[in-house]
């Protein structure tokens, strides 16, 4: 009996030492939250996906939070594609005849009404609001203005490497004009604002470490190119600084 009480005070007492042991070892391991912030995520972004986008509704129609509208606002997209690139239709043509279509339809509704002893159709009136206009005008206007800071700033020679970028964004850009009519990039924007970043958000953990790993060979070889070509460019003296 004595010697059935020993073995189970020893067990208990196994017990207690491997708890503390476990409860040390949980204590040196660096917390979940620690560990997501040192996590590498694209472009250097430290908020969730939706704040990056602007929040709001913009922000919930590009990540499907809402599926009809999201559906609507794609389908709508791909209607007006399809009529003006595929139908070839021409804006104008097009809305004269949707006009017609209507004006065409409420006309002969109201007239049969009077034959039927229906009330005419209510046709709401309608007035384009003030404060929204202003508001994007607003905002267009200050990404334009910070637009010209930008090239204004990569005018003055002052940064080689925003220059090279600019120069290589601007070639791109042309390369793709000649593929594809402003319409057409448009409509391809937008299908890509559509999913690319829901795609990046349900797999951001899969994308991120290889995304991470291209980062670190782009620098790596900008560097190499930094030292083999552009620190060999001559440069003018920087501003403010006075000749000897």
């Amino acid at each position: 009996m004595a010697e059935h009480e020993e073995s189970l005070m020893e067990k208990i007492a196994e017990k207690i030492r491997g708890h503390d042991s476990s409860s040390d070892s949980d204590d040196d391991k660096p917390s979940e939250s620690s560990i997501k912030a040192k996590v590498f995520r694209l472009f250097g972004r430290e908020k969730p996906v939706h704040h990056v986008l602007g929040g709001g509704k913009p922000a919930d129609i590009f990540l499907w939070r809402n599926k009809k509208i999201s559906a609507g606002a794609l389908g709508v997209a791909t209607v007006i594609w399809v009529l003006f690139e595929l139908l070839e239709y021409h804006l104008l043509t097009l809305v004269c005849h949707l006009l017609m279509l209507v004006l065409a339809l409420l006309f002969l509704y109201s007239n049969a009404t009077t034959f039927i002893n229906k009330s005419p159709p209510h046709i709401p009136e309608v007035q384009i609001p003030k404060d929204p206009i202003m508001e994007f005008a607003q905002a267009l206007r200050f990404e334009i203005n910070r637009a010209f800071v930008v090239l204004r700033d990569i005018a003055s020679g002052r940064d080689l490497k925003k220059f090279l970028s600019v120069i290589a964004g601007l070639w791109v850009l042309s390369i793709v004009g000649n593929w594809c009519n402003f319409l057409t990039l448009f409509y391809i924007v937008f299908v890509l604002l559509h999913t690319v970043p829901v795609l990046y958000e349900k797999y951001e953990d899969k994308v991120d470490p290889f995304a991470e790993k291209a980062m670190h060979e782009i620098k790596k070889q900008y560097a190499v190119f930094d030292a083999k070509v552009l620190s060999k460019i001559p440069r003018g003296p920087l501003k403010g600084k006075k000749k000897d």
